[in-house]
């Protein structure tokens, strides 16, 4: 067995994998392309097209580019940082490793206000940024990897569960992590900070019925918003713009 490769098995997962990422970012790419091949190819029937809903499109890709611009974001100009809208009822949003995004048309109408739909597409961004998802394969699977990597092994059976990445449960740590930079990067631009506060707190005053996937793992939405508004008058609780009107009129597209 080589030295180093020794060494880092006695280190062993519980303190190595903790601090250090084993995947090069280029497995976030991989893992995220093969994700979004699968959703796309199982979602076939539901994905809206981007040419026959381009003026939708147009318009969540045009928060995302406020967002990415305004922003010193992560592999900002590496992700592709695509979109899709799957048309379905669903309460729900998520990014996959590598930077596609999706949301449920459920969530759109769901959400009240462009900044609330800022504030949710910041914290699925950071989730990608961040790299969590390969952060939770190293911490699963820490040694076991380390092996691989340094005997040159391609680790073939972890290819079979990037789509699976898509749908990480992400641990509390994540999650406040992913709402934190939220409010920062929409501070840095014309919308209200804490646009993401809005869904948590309808969803709090539901009670957490029909809580969606992505907040399963933190559930308190009434924590989320008050943390969301601690860090906002951190950082000088500047007023942003809510863009409700202009919101409605473009989610009214929808089918």
């Amino acid at each position: 067995m080589r030295p180093l490769l020794a060494a880092f098995i006695l280190v062993g997962c519980s303190t190595f994998s903790k601090s250090i990422n084993v995947f090069p970012v280029s497995s976030d790419l991989n893992f995220g392309a093969q994700a979004a091949a699968q959703i796309d190819k199982d979602n076939q029937n539901n994905i809206l097209d981007s040419a026959r809903n381009g003026v939708i499109y147009r318009y969540l890709y045009s928060i995302r580019d406020s967002i990415l611009k305004n922003n010193e974001i992560d592999h900002e100009n590496r992700f592709p940082w695509r979109i899709r809208i799957i048309n379905d009822p669903t309460l729900n949003a998520f990014c996959t490793p590598g930077g596609y995004i999706y949301f449920y048309s459920g969530i759109l109408k769901y959400l009240q206000s462009e900044d609330e739909l800022a504030g949710v597409m910041g914290h699925e961004i950071a989730h990608a940024a961040k790299r969590h998802s390969t952060d939770a394969l190293t911490r699963q699977y820490g040694v076991t990897l380390i092996t691989y990597l340094f005997i040159d092994t391609q680790y073939h059976d972890l290819t079979n569960i990037a789509a699976g990445l898509a749908f990480l449960k992400y641990g509390r740590k994540d999650e406040l992590e992913s709402d934190e930079y939220s409010v920062q990067w929409l501070y840095n631009t014309s919308y209200q900070a804490t646009g993401a506060a809005g869904f948590f707190e309808r969803m709090s005053a539901s009670g957490g019925q029909g809580i969606p996937a992505f907040l399963s793992t933190h559930p308190d939405p009434g924590k989320r918003v008050q943390h969301i508004h601690e860090l906002h008058k951190k950082l000088g609780g500047k007023t942003g713009n809510k863009y409700q009107e202009r919101y409605k009129r473009m989610i009214a597209k929808l089918p």
